[in-house]
């Protein structure tokens, strides 16, 4: 026999469908699987801006780095790179999307561009997520995070999010349809790429591309695999872009990206 919370979530959640009593509606159904500390649900697509389709950040979090993370910083989110790739649907943790130096990169920690970052619990524990492919060559994105001083989503927890897969699938898509939340976020904004081309435009394409990769946490040997060229080459690369920017870190380059979304 079904729970009769169970029963209540899903009556709420069908209740809110196209309104913005949605995503609390959500995070009540998906809290019968696993607490969470905060959430939040981004449309993405190669060509148009994110679109926030659930905000559940707290009321701490700086809207300064939301603003940063839509305006572009967006582009380095492993969350993002899976939602626009070949990533199947399905409920995936940070850790298996993340490229191999994601957590040696600037990004995963910066309180001035990442959101869930600048909460005042401080840095996450873990970042697990539903990626559901939508309509309008949109993805969705659904984040639950568990901040610093918790544990991190056991087996047996993802287990049960996992089951509610089909109905948040399912859920998400006719919320997205009714809505119609595929209009562009924040009004009109470049495609995803011509972010990073606009910001890094003194490089060359070649440039450009080890740039991005640098900046969403490879790693030489992962620009390397990922490009088709060789380490070496990578190296050569990373050493041209400093010196055409006049720079001298991966710090430095990343708070030029920082710079650049400010403007």
């Amino acid at each position: 026999m079904i729970g009769r919370d169970l029963a209540h979530a899903l009556a709420g959640l069908f209740g809110a469908t196209g309104t913005d009593g949605y995503g609390a509606a959500l995070d009540r159904l998906t809290r019968i699987g696993a607490d969470f500390d905060m959430s939040c649900i981004f449309g993405f697509s190669t060509s148009k801006p994110p679109a926030v389709i659930h905000d559940g950040y707290s009321e701490t979090v700086d809207r300064r780095a939301l603003r940063s993370y839509l305006r572009g910083a967006y582009l380095l989110d492993p969350f993002y790179a899976a939602s626009i790739g070949a990533t199947a649907e399905g409920l995936w943790r940070m850790r298996d999307l993340a490229p191999d130096a994601y957590y040696d990169a600037e990004f995963a920690w910066s309180q001035e561009v990442h959101p869930c970052i600048s909460d005042q619990a401080g840095t996450l524990v873990e970042e697990i997520g539903y990626i559901i492919p939508l309509s309008d060559g949109f993805a969705a994105t659904y984040s639950l995070m568990r901040n610093r001083g918790g544990t991190c989503f056991d087996e047996a927890e993802a287990a049960r999010l996992q089951e509610l897969l089909p109905v948040i699938a399912a859920s998400l898509r006719l919320h997205w349809n009714v809505s119609q939340n595929g209009e562009q976020a924040g009004g009109p904004a470049p495609g995803s790429e011509e972010v990073l081309r606009a910001a890094f435009s003194a490089l060359t394409p070649a440039q450009q591309a080890v740039t991005k990769l640098i900046l969403r946490g490879h790693s030489n040997i992962s620009i390397a695999e990922n490009l088709g060229i060789t380490e070496g080459t990578v190296k050569l690369h990373r050493y041209n872009i400093y010196k055409r920017l006049e720079i001298s870190s991966q710090a430095e380059l990343f708070q030029r990206f920082i710079d650049f979304l400010g403007k």
